[in-house]
């Protein structure tokens, strides 16, 4: 029987689902700062983080603009979800074999690498879906709503973790005051290494009703996929030579580039600052965690419907800007002084003020990435959308590496972990700066 219209959208839901633990467990909230504890030294922790996922950034660059290519002209999609599917869940299960003892870094590193690939190559394909999904007038209230709907499932996958599994090393308790389930041993750390297992088997669950129920509409003449592979390559140049006469589109790509890459960097070490400079515990952590989570869960479902109101443009200016000001913020806070306030050792002041920078960063963020898919349908030419969507993978993945790259050098560098956020400041405001240069309803057909 045939997927209704509502089942379709709900499954395309259930990515974001079952994808946003990585994200939330792994790269922020639980695994990141348990990183810096067994490393012992948060600008280390830093910059090892920095370099494995700049690695990490400049595969998803080479490839991910091809593999959108051969998908426009095989009309393979789901395939192609399917199987990075199954990186995904590899990479985030080997993230149970960073024993404190013997962390193996580059392992760990390499592990959690390829599965954000992975879910970053998977994303590629599932975006590539909105169009399908309705009417371009309610693209805003999907794309929002599949954001809040992700963001929710990293909520409940951040209490159960901090809950029932996640070990304060001090107390090898949970948040809930329990020993992690299952018996797994809290001087091994047993219960935080095992967010890696739980993230893989929590996709696999979960990405149940996105295969059941959404459909690829294909494309016309597909072609067969060896033949797709040796035109991936001269179909991009020809997209990329005709870019320049498209200069709406090239300036929101060019500005996407750069906010997008700032606000990963923000996700990507929010624990880990918070770890090194406040001195924050994985279960300190994973309480901000579950405070942002939430805050964009509810501004992603807001922003959509403010979305399809006064349209992505102005969203996406009114949270640029803001996470502009709440990354140097970040810069201004640490467990000495707040904003130029010296405070004692023992002050609640720093954490107070991390809590409510944290909400602002989920908050932002949720409304940002929910407007920035849509931005796209309309920036592009219908006849083009795919190929738009293509340039938009490729413009993601392009400078995936300078916020993580940028961080890692300049906290190496300075020594500081605070002066190591400074280069996202610089590539949030240049992203806004170009944003005065893309046509709100894009550019008429020629």
């Amino acid at each position: 029987m045939a997927a209704t219209a509502r089942q379709r959208i709900l499954g395309w839901y259930f990515f974001d689902w079952a994808s946003q633990p990585y994200a939330t467990l792994l790269m922020t909230f639980v695994f990141a700062p348990y990183v810096q504890e067994i490393l012992g030294d948060g600008s280390l922790a830093q910059a090892a983080w920095g370099y494995g996922i700049g690695a990490a950034g400049v595969v998803i660059a080479l490839l991910a603009p091809l593999l959108g290519a051969m998908a426009d002209r095989s009309g393979g999609r789901m395939g192609f979800v399917a199987l990075f599917s199954v990186v995904y869940m590899l990479g985030a299960w080997g993230l149970w074999f960073a024993r404190p003892d013997d962390p193996n870094l580059v392992f760990t590193l390499v592990c959690f690498g390829l599965g954000l690939a992975a879910m970053e190559f998977a994303t590629i394909f599932t975006n590539a879906l909105l169009p399908g999904l309705g009417p371009r007038t309610e693209l805003g209230r999907i794309s929002g709503s599949g954001w809040a709907f992700g963001y929710l499932g990293g909520l409940v996958s951040l209490v159960l973790v901090l809950g029932f599994l996640a070990e304060n090393a001090a107390t090898g308790r949970t948040l809930f005051g329990l020993p992690p389930l299952f018996g797994l041993d809290p001087v091994l750390r047993e219960g935080t290494r095992a967010v890696g297992p739980l993230t893989a088997i929590w996709y696999g669950v979960f990405m149940v009703p996105f295969f059941l129920w959404v459909r690829d509409p294909g494309v016309i003449a597909p072609v067969p996929i060896s033949r797709a592979a040796r035109e991936a390559w001269p179909r991009l140049k020809a997209s990329l030579r005709a870019l320049p006469g498209q200069r709406s589109l090239a300036a929101y790509l060019a500005a996407s580039m750069l906010y997008r890459d700032a606000l990963n960097g923000m996700y990507t070490f929010g624990g880990i600052y918070a770890a090194g400079v406040l001195g924050w515990s994985v279960t300190d952590v994973g309480k901000f965690g579950l405070l942002a989570v939430l805050t964009g869960a509810v501004f992603a479902w807001a922003g959509g419907r403010a979305d399809d109101r006064f349209g992505p443009k102005p969203v996406i200016a009114v949270t640029v800007a803001l996470l502009a000001l709440v990354a140097f913020a970040i810069t201004q806070v640490s467990r000495d002084a707040v904003f130029g306030t010296i405070v004692s050792p023992d002050s609640w002041l720093p954490d107070a003020a991390f809590y409510l920078l944290g909400a602002a960063i989920g908050a932002a963020g949720g409304a940002l990435q929910a407007a920035s898919r849509t931005m796209l349908v309309r920036q592009s030419p219908p006849a083009r959308l795919t190929e738009s969507f293509g340039l938009y993978a490729l413009a993601g993945k392009a400078t995936a590496f300078l916020a993580p790259l940028g961080i890692a050098v300049t906290t190496q560098l300075t020594g500081s972990q605070q002066a190591g956020i400074v280069p996202l400041i610089v590539l949030f405001l240049l992203g806004l700066a170009l944003l005065p240069w893309v046509k709100a309803e894009g550019e008429p057909p020629a």
